[in-house]
């Protein structure tokens, strides 16, 4: 294979771009494993004080992640994020304003493989999220696991990730004043086996947890699409039927995270690598659908509230498809 080396003369500006995705794809993938290996090493060396300490403090705050987190808006807005926000392109792109004094569930399509838009737009303010929606708060919803990990929990509080379990969101949408925006990528880790470019999968079909959440709590459900999501990472092809379909759906159901094989450029090459393309994501948030209070919403209400969910996400995929390069005969697949 021809490796496709990238120029000398890279501009700075471009460097500095490349060095911090490079950073958040490690953050990503490897940093919990690397805290948890460390909390061990310091664990059992001259310095077990530290892990020992941490211990305490990880006992006396175990609820702060199902409690709303830690987020921290100074690190949410470092200039360093504007990077990684130039590095793709990423845009947040709004369709109509939200009354910061109502709650909202919003719906995240695609997952994609790394969710760099849900992060990007969400996590951190380098596209603007504060000076377009001004009032609202966002936290964005991760699984519960990486909050297991040792040191690597309280930096992803940070961003404002919170777990993706009914006790963390609810604690979110019970807040009175409003302002609270929990961003949901619905279909999860299993969706990122079906983001190859090209595809618009998302996994909604049978996903109504999110829905009967907005209904407990009276919280407006917003549809997020995130166009370009899919494009930054090629995947191994696994269509379902495949040996390799089915390792990763059984890894996925017993392990709760998934496994795709993808692939993209490298820091210093273009030809292999787990460094994402340099292609646009274009983040649109659509209009809220606005949800009555409903404690126990009978099987028929959730249906009927599901459906017109489906119907406003495909409605805005269709009236955004093609300002983002998707071809016009391209149609939303639900599984």
């Amino acid at each position: 294979m021809k490796v496709n080396f990238a120029p000398v003369n890279v501009p700075l500006r471009k460097r500095l771009q490349t060095a911090v995705v490079l950073q958040w794809v490690f953050s990503f993938l490897a940093l919990a494993p690397c805290c948890i290996v460390l909390f061990f090493y310091l664990l059992f060396s001259r310095f077990w004080l530290v892990s020992v300490l941490y211990t305490i403090w990880w006992f006396v705050d175990w609820d702060t992640p199902s409690h709303g987190g830690r987020k921290v808006p100074f690190l949410c807005r470092l200039p360093v994020w504007h990077y990684m926000r130039d590095y793709f392109p990423i845009q947040l792109v709004k369709t109509v304003d939200l009354d910061p004094r109502q709650n909202y569930v919003m719906g995240f399509h695609p997952h994609g493989i790394l969710v760099a838009g849900a992060f990007t737009n969400f996590c951190t303010q380098a596209t603007g999220f504060e000076q377009l929606f001004p009032g609202l708060r966002s936290y964005m919803l991760m699984l519960p696991l990486w909050f297991r990990a040792p040191f690597f929990r309280d930096y992803i509080m940070c961003a404002g990730l919170v777990p993706s379990d009914k006790d963390s969101a609810s604690y979110l949408l019970r807040n009175e004043g409003g302002g609270n925006a929990v961003v949901i990528a619905v279909g999860g880790a299993l969706e990122a086996l079906d983001a190859h470019p090209g595809t618009h999968i998302v996994l909604l079909a049978n996903k109504k947890g999110f829905i009967k959440l907005a209904m407990e709590h009276g919280a407006s459900l917003v549809p997020v699409y995130s166009f370009g999501e899919n494009e930054v990472f090629n995947q191994v092809s696994n269509p379902q039927g495949t040996w390799l379909r089915w390792i990763q759906d059984r890894l996925q159901g017993i392990m709760g995270v998934s496994l795709p094989l993808f692939h993209a450029r490298g820091v210093f090459q273009y030809s292999f690598g787990l460094m994402p393309y340099r292609k646009p994501i274009n983040t649109v948030v659509g209009k809220p659908i606005r949800v009555q209070k409903n404690e126990k919403p009978s099987m028929e209400e959730l249906d009927a509230l599901h459906e017109l969910y489906m119907d406003e996400l495909t409605q805005l995929f269709e009236e955004h498809k093609g300002k983002y390069g998707v071809p016009e005969d391209t149609q939303l697949v639900f599984i």
